[in-house]
C-alpha cells in the first residue's frame, strides 16, 4: 500500500513538472516572438497611401531646428542604403495622413495636385519601396511644396511625429516656391533638422553644397508651349520677361532702351493688373508667350523672389536666358552645365550687357537655343522629370562609380553623329563571307557566276535565293561542282526584299550580295573588297556606285547614275555588308519602305543604303575603279533596269524614303579604296591583287 501511494505521488509530481515546463515555453514564445510581432505591426505605418489616418499634434511637442551646415558626410546615414553596387537606393513614402492641432484645425492643408504628382512619380519608379526597413531616403506625405501654406510650428511638429524621422536624417523635403527677400530662404522657418531640401530658388548663402538639391520650378505655361520655334526670324533681340521687377531696375533698363533699340522693356499693363497672360510695352499689348517666342534673348532679373517660372518659360521657347541674378543656384547645377545654354551676368553690370551679347555669333546662338529646348524637355518639362532627376542625383551621390558622365547629362543626341550598332570594331581573318545571289531564271549566267566565285579564298558558302515561283530551280546534278557548300532557297513570293531576309543559313558575319548577272568581277576584286569591309564592318563596301542630287527647280532629290567624283550609294547587286543589316531591313526598317520596294519591284538597294546611312550616319565605300556592270549576255527584256520608268521610279523612291525618315541621311563623299600598289610599277610578285581591272 505504501509503495502504491508513492508511485501515484511520483506520477502526479512528474505531471506538474511537465505542465510547468510547457507553460514556461509558451510564455517565452509569447514574450519573445508574438508580443514583438504585434508591437511591430502596431507601430508600422500602413503602406496604402490612399487610406488617410489622423494624428493630433500636441501643443508642446518638441520642435527641432534646421542644421545649417549639413553635408552628405555628416547628416546623412549612408549605412541605411546598404552596400550593393546597384539597386539599393530605395525611397519610402509615408502613408497619407491628416495632422490636426489640439483644437482640430488641419495642419498643412489638403495635398496639392502637384505634390500628389511627385509622390505618384516616385511610387511608379524603380526607386520606390513600401518597406521602410529597405529605404535609403524617406519622403513625407505632408505637402511642403508651397511654403506660403505652412503653419510653421505645427508643420514642424507634424514632421517630427513621423515614425522614422530621427531628427530628419535621410529625409528629403520638397519645396517649389523660392523664398522671399531679404534672405531668400527656401524653406522659410520650418524646423527640418538634418533633412535634405530639394527646393527651387536657392541662393549660395543658404544652399548646403553636396547636401541640398536645387530643382526647377514646374511651369504650366511652359508645358503648353510648342518647342519648335526657330531662332532665325525673331524680330526682337533681347526682352525683359518679368512684370514684377523693382522700380530701380525698370528705370535703369528704360534708360538703356532709349539709347539701344535692341532692348525691349515690358511692364505690367495698368488697365488689367490681374491678367498675367498679357504684358505691355508702352501702348502696345503683347501676350506673355509671344514675347518669349519672338525674342532671341530673355533677360531675367531678381524679382520679389530670387527665381520664378520665367526660366522654364524661356527655355521651352528657345529664348536664350540672360540670368542677371547674383548668387542664384540654378536647377540641377550639380550635373547640368548651364553655360552651354544660358548667359550668366551680374545684376550690377547691365550697362555693358548689350555690347557683349551682340557679339555672340549666329551659329552659337542657334546652338544655345537648341540646348535650351533640350534641357527643358529633358529635365524640367514635367513634375515626373523633375522628380526623377532629383532622385538620380541622390543615387549618384551614393554610387559615384556608376554615375552618368558629363556627356550623358549635357550633350543632346545628335542624329548627325556617327554611331555603329555593331559591337566588334573588326572581323577575324578566318570568318570569311557568304555569297547571297538573287536569281530568277538566268541559269546560264548564274552558273558562270558560281564557277567564278568558288575560287575566292574567303568564300565560306553560296546561298542562292530562287525568286521564281513558276519554275523550279535546276536539278542539283547540273549545278557546278564546288568544294564550297551551295544552298538553294525557293521563295514564296517574287519580292526583291527576299535578298535581305536574315536566313539562318548565313553563318558568317560578312555577306556578299550579288545579282546573278554580275560576271565582270574578278577574284582579286572580290577578295580585296572583303578585306576592305573588315576594316569598315558597319558600312556597305562594294563596286557599283550611284549618287543623289538636289534639284533647285523642283525642290526634290534626283537619282543620279552618271559617273561623278561623288558617290552616296553602293548598289547591293555587288556589295559586302554585315548580316545584322538583314535583320534590321526585315524587322526594324519602316514598313512603308519595304512595301514601296515590293509593290514597285525596285529600290531595294536604295532602301538598304538609306537604312545603313540613317543608322550610322556614314557613307558607303566604293572599292576599285570599276564602273561598268552591265550583263554582256543578257537581253534588255531580262533586266529590270531596262524598263523606261526605272530611273523615274528610283528618283521617286529617294524622295519617298527621305520623307519617311524625316531627313536625307545619304552622305556624298569623294572616296574610293584601291589596293596600295594598284598601278604602281612593281613586279607582280610583290603585288597581292594584280587582277584589278579598269573602268
Amino acid at each position: 500500500m505504501y509503495i502504491r501511494l508513492s508511485c501515484c505521488r511520483l506520477l502526479r509530481h512528474r505531471k506538474l513538472i511537465y505542465i510547468s515546463i510547457f507553460v514556461s515555453i509558451l510564455l517565452s514564445l509569447i514574450y519573445v516572438v508574438i508580443i514583438p510581432l504585434v508591437l511591430k505591426f502596431l507601430q508600422k505605418p500602413q503602406t496604402n497611401t490612399h487610406t488617410e489616418r489622423q494624428y493630433v499634434v500636441p501643443r508642446n511637442s518638441p520642435v527641432f531646428q534646421t542644421v545649417a551646415h549639413c553635408s552628405f558626410h555628416d547628416c546623412f546615414n549612408i549605412y541605411r542604403c546598404g552596400h550593393k553596387l546597384n539597386g539599393d537606393f530605395k525611397v519610402y513614402i509615408y502613408p497619407a495622413s491628416k495632422y490636426v492641432d489640439s483644437d482640430g484645425i488641419p495642419v498643412g492643408g489638403k495635398m496639392s495636385r502637384e505634390y500628389y504628382s511627385i509622390l505618384s512619380a516616385i511610387v511608379n519608379s524603380h526607386y520606390y519601396t513600401d518597406h521602410p526597413e529597405e529605404a535609403c531616403v524617406f519622403v513625407s506625405s505632408i505637402d511642403t511644396l508651397n511654403q506660403n501654406r505652412f503653419r510653421v510650428k505645427e508643420t514642424s511638429q507634424a514632421l517630427a511625429m513621423l515614425p522614422y524621422w530621427n531628427d530628419g536624417e535621410n529625409h528629403i523635403i520638397l519645396n517649389m516656391v523660392p523664398g522671399a527677400a531679404p534672405n531668400y530662404k527656401t524653406i522659410v522657418d520650418l524646423s527640418i533638422g538634418k533633412a535634405m531640401v530639394a527646393g527651387a530658388g536657392f541662393d549660395t548663402w543658404t544652399y548646403r553644397t553636396s547636401f541640398d538639391i536645387s530643382i526647377g520650378i514646374y511651369s504650366e505655361t511652359a508645358s503648353q508651349l510648342s518647342h519648335n520655334y526657330s531662332l532665325t526670324h525673331r524680330p526682337t533681340f533681347i526682352t525683359t520677361v518679368q512684370t514684377n521687377l523693382h522700380s530701380d531696375f525698370i528705370t535703369h533698363l528704360k534708360s538703356i532702351e532709349q539709347k539701344r533699340s535692341i532692348l525691349r522693356v515690358v511692364e505690367q499693363c495698368t488697365d488689367d493688373i490681374h491678367n498675367r497672360s498679357i504684358v505691355c510695352h508702352g501702348n502696345v499689348t503683347y501676350e506673355y508667350t509671344y514675347i518669349l517666342r519672338d525674342s532671341i534673348f530673355c533677360l531675367i532679373l531678381p524679382g520679389p523672389r530670387l527665381m520664378d517660372t520665367t526660366l522654364s518659360d524661356a527655355l521651352a521657347t528657345g529664348c536664350i536666358p540672360v540670368i542677371a541674378i547674383n548668387h542664384v543656384v540654378l536647377p540641377f547645377f550639380e550635373v547640368i552645365d548651364w553655360k552651354r545654354a544660358v548667359i550668366l551676368w551680374s545684376e550690377t553690370e547691365l550697362d555693358n550687357l548689350l555690347d557683349v551679347v551682340s557679339g555672340i555669333p549666329l551659329d552659337r546662338r542657334k546652338e544655345m537655343s537648341s540646348q535650351c529646348r533640350w534641357l527643358y524637355h529633358t529635365y524640367l518639362s514635367s513634375l515626373q522629370k523633375i522628380t526623377m532627376t532629383t532622385l538620380k542625383i541622390l543615387s549618384q551621390r551614393l554610387h559615384p562609380h556608376s554615375a552618368s558622365f558629363y556627356e550623358d547629362w549635357n550633350l543632346r543626341p545628335n542624329p548627325e553623329s556617327a554611331r555603329s550598332p555593331l559591337f566588334l570594331p573588326y572581323m577575324s581573318d578566318s570568318s570569311g563571307f557568304t555569297a547571297v545571289i538573287l536569281s530568277y531564271d538566268r541559269v546560264s549566267s548564274l552558273f558562270k557566276l558560281i564557277r567564278m566565285l568558288k575560287g575566292a579564298p574567303s568564300l565560306q558558302k553560296i546561298l542562292v535565293i530562287w525568286n521564281n515561283q513558276f519554275k523550279s530551280p535546276p536539278r542539283f546534278s547540273v549545278w557546278p561542282k564546288t568544294e564550297i557548300p551551295i544552298k538553294i532557297i525557293q521563295t514564296a513570293a517574287n519580292k526583291l526584299s527576299n535578298r535581305f531576309y536574315p536566313y539562318r543559313e548565313i553563318e558568317t558575319e560578312a555577306v556578299l550580295s550579288l545579282d546573278d548577272d554580275i560576271l565582270m568581277l574578278t577574284i582579286d576584286e572580290i577578295e580585296f573588297g572583303y578585306q576592305v569591309w573588315k576594316e569598315f564592318p558597319d558600312q556597305i563596301v562594294g563596286f557599283p556606285s550611284r549618287s543623289h542630287v538636289w534639284n533647285n527647280n523642283t525642290k526634290t532629290w534626283k537619282y543620279e547614275s552618271e559617273w561623278k567624283n561623288e558617290i552616296s550609294m553602293v548598289l547591293t547587286g555587288a556589295a559586302f555588308y554585315h548580316k545584322f543589316w538583314n535583320h534590321a531591313y526585315t524587322y526594324n526598317m519602316p514598313g512603308k519602305i519595304k512595301k514601296i520596294v515590293d509593290d514597285n519591284m525596285n529600290c531595294e538597294d536604295i532602301a538598304m543604303n538609306f537604312l545603313i546611312a540613317n543608322t550610322t550616319n556614314k557613307a558607303p565605300i566604293k572599292v576599285t575603279p570599276k564602273k561598268k556592270f552591265k550583263c554582256p549576255q543578257c537581253t534588255n527584256t531580262e533586266m529590270l533596269s531596262a524598263d523606261e520608268g526605272h530611273m523615274a521610279t528610283r528618283t521617286w523612291c529617294i524622295n519617298q524614303f527621305a520623307e519617311i525618315y524625316g531627313r536625307m541621311p545619304l552622305k556624298l563623299v569623294e572616296y574610293r579604296a584601291d589596293p596600295v600598289l594598284y598601278k604602281d610599277l612593281f613586279p607582280k610578285k610583290l603585288k597581292r591583287y594584280n587582277n584589278v581591272g579598269d573602268l
